[in-house]
């Protein structure tokens, strides 16, 4: 096998506390265990400390020193003036002399350096997790880290007067992704398209239609794209009446048709690249029925509207903001800024108590001032309303830049993108990197089957597990729960996957809290590298005249559990998971 693609360190920074775990887990068990030994000794009286609400339970790159680890002795030495080596022999002493090891499934806690505690679990109870995943299925992984949570989680947002380019391709994918991670963590996720479809460029947009149906030059700051052309046509072959109208009602004319037009490509396009939004809110309805007044009115009651120079401000200084925003113009016209605030106000009125605004590279100014809006309305900035920035993506072909699409005119669209690498790889190569850094998708990489084109390594482990479990049933060999012996499972490949299996369920829920849903793609390539290790070492089926065993039963069924975690993965990132390639 040739090597994996580079992994990150996944653990960084990402606390696996009991919130984080299934109560029944292997990690939880021992998490627990060492709390209780906390309280007992403090009730003796040989440690005098505030037991916290959650454990850290780390997973230590080097397996000698135990399949999980926790330093909260050294937490816990300032407030109970003890060494930190001290704290944990009062830990491990207590473990010990009150029998908490074995009900937790421990084998053995022991000390290390200045006072880390090394938890090695018990054969069996490490391998039980592959009995969870099995009974588990599709919804191992998930958890109620997030639960009540009511999130408002808005992507993509394109004007309705061109294709989704490149720019909004990252967060269709990014977009959808977190929002299957933030439900696998017990949130309520619902998917909002913002649709800017009122403003100035509205109007270019139909002067531009009208302009291609007659043939005449389009304004320069219009539409120059051919897909302008297409729409015209399509317009004026339903309605050749349209280009004899008065030229402010056939602009206003063109403008509608297109828009309709535009907005359901942008649907389709979202859809078949399985991009799915449960609202597609327009810009224009904050007027209507008197919303934006209402709007104008709570945020008057809060005291933050003022009145200078016939225009109507908001004082998001009082907030963070560098400068206070207009909201109506000294010539009764509404500020895009209206639209933001008001928008806003409708989120926080449909019920949301989290809305996540995914914004493009050019949006870095709307950061402050929607945070400053939030909290002119009453709500908390910081815990109420979140901004997340995606970084530009750069395609190269051929060594070189694409810069220029042959339909829009301008960036690369969806479409072109899907059209040379497919969905699948598309989908995984912008989900699998941090969105708050620039990325370059290589499609010559990406049209390779090669272990250097990451989908292509996740998805070929997969299908691999896929044919061994098949050649299994043809040999004759039973798997699954029934026949699963996790104290056979004794080798360090061995123990190394099962080990991995067990941190998917943290895994899902630091992606889903920190929103980064790029930490499930690493995790099922790191799963998937360990698989091949596993693979390559341990013999799941038997060679020549040899008969099956328990044991190979024992491995087919851990092979079996690592298909269903790197399925359920992949689906996390709206990604197949092929059984054959």
């Amino acid at each position: 096998m040739a090597a994996s693609p580079k992994p990150i360190d996944l653990y960084q920074g990402q606390a696996g506390s009991l919130a984080q775990m299934s109560s029944d887990s292997v990690q939880s068990k021992a998490a627990e265990a060492i709390l209780k030994a906390l309280e007992s000794a403090t009730k003796a009286g040989s440690l005098t400390a505030q037991i916290p609400e959650k454990l850290i339970l780390d997973r230590p790159k080097n397996r000698e020193h135990g399949d999980y680890a926790t330093s909260i002795a050294l937490t816990l030495a300032k407030t109970a003036n003890l060494q930190p080596r001290a704290i944990a022999e009062i830990i491990t002493k207590t473990l010990n002399d009150e029998n908490l090891l074995t009900p937790a499934g421990i084998s053995k806690a022991e000390i290390a350096g200045t006072g880390f505690i090394n938890i090695t679990l018990e054969v069996a109870n490490q391998g039980s997790v592959v009995s969870d995943i099995l009974r588990l299925k599709e919804k191992f992984g998930t958890g109620s880290v997030l639960s009540g949570k009511k999130v408002n989680l808005e992507f993509v947002s394109a004007n309705p007067t061109g294709p989704i380019h490149l720019g909004h391709t990252r967060w269709a994918a990014v977009g959808d992704s977190l929002g299957r991670v933030l439900s696998a963590a017990g949130a309520e996720v619902v998917r909002e398209f913002y649709i800017n479809d009122r403003g100035n460029q509205m109007d270019l947009f139909g002067e531009s239609l009208r302009a291609a149906a007659l043939g005449l030059p389009r304004p320069e700051n219009g539409y120059h794209g051919e897909y302008i052309v297409d729409l015209a046509k399509q317009i004026t072959s339903k309605n050749p009446d349209f280009i004899s109208m008065e030229e402010s009602k056939s602009i206003i004319a063109f403008r509608e048709a297109g828009y309709k037009l535009q907005l359901e490509l942008q649907k389709n396009v979202l859809d078949s690249f399985g991009t799915h939004f449960d609202v597609w809110f327009s810009e224009r309805s904050l007027y209507e029925n008197n919303f934006f007044d209402h709007t104008l009115d709570k945020l008057k009651s809060n005291g933050h509207v003022y009145e200078q120079e016939g225009a109507v401000w908001l004082r998001t200084t009082d907030f963070g903001d560098d400068k206070d925003r207009v909201m109506i113009k000294s010539d009764g016209s509404f500020a895009y800024f209206a639209s933001d605030s008001a928008y806003y106000i409708s989120k926080r009125e449909r019920g949301f108590n989290l809305c996540i605004y995914m914004l493009g590279a050019d949006h870095h100014g709307y950061v402050g001032r929607i945070k400053a809006i939030a909290a002119c309305a009453g709500d908390d900035q910081d815990k109420d309303v979140e901004a997340l920035i995606g970084q530009m993506v750069k395609i190269i072909e051929g060594g070189e830049e694409l810069k220029l699409s042959k339909r829009a005119g301008t960036i690369i669209t969806l479409e072109e993108l899907v059209e040379k690498v497919g969905i699948d790889a598309a989908r995984y190569t912008l989900i699998r990197y941090p969105t708050d850094t620039p990325m370059v998708m290589d499609v010559d990489l990406l049209k390779k089957n090669t272990n250097d084109n990451p989908v292509y390594y996740v998805q070929y482990a997969h299908a691999r597990i896929c044919a061994v479990l098949r050649n299994a049933k043809d040999l004759g060999i039973d798997f699954g729960n029934d026949f699963y012996a996790p104290e056979l499972l004794v080798h360090q490949q061995e123990r190394e996957l099962i080990g991995l299996l067990a941190e998917y369920p943290r895994i899902v829920a630091s992606a889903a809290q920190m929103r980064q849903p790029h930490r499930v793609a690493r995790f099922i390539e790191e799963l998937a590298a360990q698989y091949h290790r596993f693979y390559n070492d341990c013999r799941v089926l038997p060679m020549g005249d040899e008969k099956p065993g328990k044991l190979n039963s024992t491995r087919a069924t851990l092979s079996q559990a690592t298909a269903q975690v790197i399925h359920n993965g992949l689906d996390l990132l709206g990604v197949s998971a092929p059984e054959k390639m």
